[in-house]
């Protein structure tokens, strides 16, 4: 049985929804405190927060779970550069009390949502895995922090792992049932089409003087599916006896945001209002993967990797879902 922590999530809901398909047996622990109940669409659901070591001991006790996916944690760039004390909370030290719960269950498998914030400004494009791991913002420092505590888990306990470094998740579920709604929203472009639902004014261009082509800054979208059969295919490499890791996931092409705005116009059929706003602290100008080691050792092909296609499967979700879930004020 797999435990898919933060499965009530964006991403995590997604993987859930994969690993039922496959025939996996699946129990999902949420706090609910960013995700969705209506999202779990199937096996054991928990409602709990899973820095808390004895909902960890209940929950390891009551399932055999054999791996964890873990996607729980506080995301925002912005805000980790205003509050890193959360952010440490949650996704270091809540990190470390599931380690230990992992550690004295037997569990022997883990899938960490890492993310590309751990490299920081890049020296090279495209990135890959053996690239200096630099954080500009707090929220990678804590996202790097985690890796390495799995390493030293894997040295000393023999608890093996597999991180992905994600770019820029995106999209929603091809087949309209689940999608992207977090409160507040932070994402690029699911605030792109909420704009062009009227939910919002406008969308902000936050730094229209970077070095790149058009002054925007440039990122790696990557389908939310595409990231969710990746983590399938790293907990089936450990099985097989693969070593603690970790892989980039992206598709190797960079988009700006003046382009996924226009993308976004294509797919809607009309227009977006926009607002040119300053650089928000800690973003870099560019982030692209090379995600070749994915590819080439986990067997790793993205599905949906043009960027209309992943807008289309976005707005497909938004336009029929305006409210999202509909279980937020």
């Amino acid at each position: 049985m797999i435990c898919v922590i933060g499965g009530a999530g964006y991403i995590g809901s997604h993987c859930v929804k994969r690993l039922l398909e496959r025939g996996y047996e699946v129990v999902t622990l949420d706090n609910l405190e960013a995700g969705h109940r209506a999202a779990v669409v199937g096996g054991e659901f928990v409602q709990g927060d899973y820095t808390d070591r004895q909902t960890l001991d209940t929950l390891f006790t009551s399932y055999p779970i054999e791996c964890v996916m873990h996607f729980a944690a506080y995301a925002s760039v912005a805000e980790s550069m205003t509050d890193p004390a959360k952010f440490y909370r949650l996704n270091v030290v809540g990190g470390y009390t599931l380690l230990e719960a992992m550690r004295a269950h037997h569990i022997p498998y883990l899938i960490f949502s890492s993310s590309a914030a751990t490299y920081g400004e890049p020296c090279q494009i495209p990135i890959p895995e053996d690239h200096p791991q630099e954080p500009t913002n707090a929220y990678g420092e804590t996202k790097r922090a985690f890796e390495q505590m799995l390493r030293w888990y894997d040295v000393a306990f023999g608890l093996r792992s597999i991180s992905l470094r994600y770019f820029n998740a995106a999209g929603a579920d091809p087949e309209g049932q689940l999608g992207e709604d977090h409160h507040p929203e932070t994402h690029l472009i699911p605030l792109v089409l909420l704009t062009a639902l009227g939910k919002r004014p406008v969308i902000k261009i936050f730094g229209t003087d970077y070095d790149t082509p058009d002054g925007t800054a440039i990122r790696d979208y990557i389908h939310v599916t595409d990231l969710a059969d990746a983590h399938i295919l790293a907990y089936e490499a450990l099985k097989r006896g693969a070593p603690t890791s970790a892989y980039n996931l992206g598709n190797g092409l960079g988009y700006s945001v003046r382009e996924v705005i226009r993308t976004a116009e294509e797919v809607v059929g009309r227009s977006i209002p926009q607002e040119e706003a300053p650089r928000r602290a800690g973003d870099p100008a560019r982030l692209v993967a090379s995600a070749d080691r994915a590819k080439h050792e986990l067997g790793w092909q993205p599905q949906y990797a043009d960027l209309r296609t992943i807008i289309e499967t976005a707005w497909r979700w938004h336009s029929t879902h305006p409210d999202g879930y509909g279980d937020r004020t």
